[in-house]
């Protein structure tokens, strides 16, 4: 076993909100094209037929409104563009963001993405650590669906936004957990933006359940549980912007949010040898990538079919961005050529902290790709960064170069002081 296997006692997966890979982090192929990004020749056709290229003129609000679509029949079309033979051509992103709001120039800009400079943080960790060329969202459609694949390797045959998962014949990756003697926690942001679609594990609140705050704490104890799953803040609400970087909340925030839990880790040296922050996207959120989704290993099925659209969970999502950070992992590592999803995170917990035997787990959790391996150096890396978070998305811990000593500092941008509207009429996912 590899060294950074041994000394690996925890586990982190912070899951933020509805971008995909070229969107955030397609502009990194032009500093190392090792990286499946972006070439700027990629191109969609806009509803009069022109063809729109990828442009880097992504904005951090107000670009994205309304929501791109992003349940199962958007996500069809955006893959297919109504032409199911062969594989997804990725033609149809243009088109389907049209139907929201019927304003052709409008719908270019789901072509939009950032500059590696517009994303400090993403970026850094990205190149700083091991960034995934393959990482997909598990299913052609929104949020909870693909949550669910997160926490439990399946979706038990739901393409939708239903929360209700009690009862079902395989336990979430928590319940596992704790039934082995382990130790798990879901840290949501706090009361107001609660936890997304995991109310039915409320029966073992508390010990499967905290806030932000308590997450802070902990890893300034050193006392972060063996798996722990983090949730950003989902509304705009008193001192906090919403920091799940779901459109159209503020993308900076977002950094923001990712920089602050990165330097918790950071900060504690004994927490930081012993951890690995997987930071990851629950869905593509509508928006434009470049890399058709694979099919999924046939031999090992998910074992359900959707009743209202017929899908038999033998195709993947569109890709979304994931990054794995460790003092374990060498410096600009690409992890390519292996295909990784949602699945893979119970996978990589249950294998690591109980043991790839454990059972029941669909065929297809058990088949996932798992990521540890990424931890292979002989020795942990002593170099020290942090970022200068604002803590816009949170008061609750804040980073001075005072309190970090004379480490390298990373400026974070901030939001402008409009970017909080509280009265602004809430996501789809909210909604629904």
């Amino acid at each position: 076993m590899a060294k950074g296997l041994d000394a690996l006692q925890h586990i982190v997966v912070l899951m933020m909100e509805n971008r995909s890979f070229d969107h955030m982090l397609g502009g990194l192929k032009a500093q190392d094209p090792r990286i499946d990004g972006l070439t700027g020749t990629e191109t969609n056709p806009d509803t009069t037929g022109k063809l729109i290229p990828v442009r880097p003129v992504a904005q951090y609000q107000s670009q994205l409104y309304p929501d791109p679509g992003h349940h199962y029949p958007d996500v069809d079309l955006q893959l297919y563009r109504g032409n199911h033979n062969g594989q997804p051509s990725m033609q149809g992103f243009i088109e389907a963001y049209y139907q929201q709001r019927n304003d052709v120039e409008h719908s270019h800009n789901i072509m939009n993405y950032f500059t590696p400079e517009q994303l400090p943080v993403l970026s850094t960790l990205a190149r700083k650590f091991a960034v995934f060329n393959g990482w997909f969202s598990s299913i052609p459609g929104p949020t909870l669906c693909n949550r669910a694949f997160a926490h439990f390797g399946t979706s038990f045959g739901n393409t939708g936004m239903g929360v209700n998962y009690l009862n079902e014949p395989i336990s979430s990756v928590y319940e596992r957990m704790l039934k082995a003697g382990n130790s798990a926690k879901i840290y949501y942001f706090d009361q107001p933006s609660s936890t997304l679609g995991m109310a039915f594990l409320l029966k073992d609140q508390p010990r499967l359940f905290g806030t932000f705050e308590q997450f802070q704490a902990d890893c300034k104890a050193g006392k972060l549980p063996q798996y722990s799953f983090l949730e950003p803040n989902y509304t705009d609400h008193g001192a906090f912007l919403a920091s799940d970087q779901h459109p159209d909340h503020d993308v900076q925030a977002g950094e923001d949010f990712i920089g602050t839990v990165y330097n918790l880790i950071r900060a504690n040296q004994t927490l930081w040898e012993s951890t690995a922050l997987l930071i990851v996207y629950d869905e593509h959120g509508g928006i434009y990538d470049h890399v058709p989704p694979p099919a999924c290993d046939a031999n090992a099925p998910d074992g359900f079919t959707d009743k209202e659209t017929g899908f038999k969970f033998d195709r993947l999502g569109v890709r979304v961005p994931a990054i794995l950070v460790s003092p374990w992992i060498a410096e600009g590592t690409v992890v390519d050529g292996r295909v990784f999803e949602h699945a893979s995170i119970p996978a990589t917990v249950t294998n690591h902290f109980i043991g790839a035997n454990y059972d029941p787990r669909t065929a297809r959790e058990k088949a996932a790709s798992t990521f540890l391996d990424v931890l292979s150096l002989d020795a942990p890396r002593k170099d020290a960064f942090y970022f200068a978070v604002g803590n816009s998305a949170s008061t609750h811990a804040h980073f001075g170069a005072a309190a970090l000593g004379s480490s390298d500092m990373i400026p974070v941008g901030q939001p402008s002081a409009k970017a909080s509207d509280p009265d602004r009429p809430i996501s789809l996912l909210l909604q629904e």
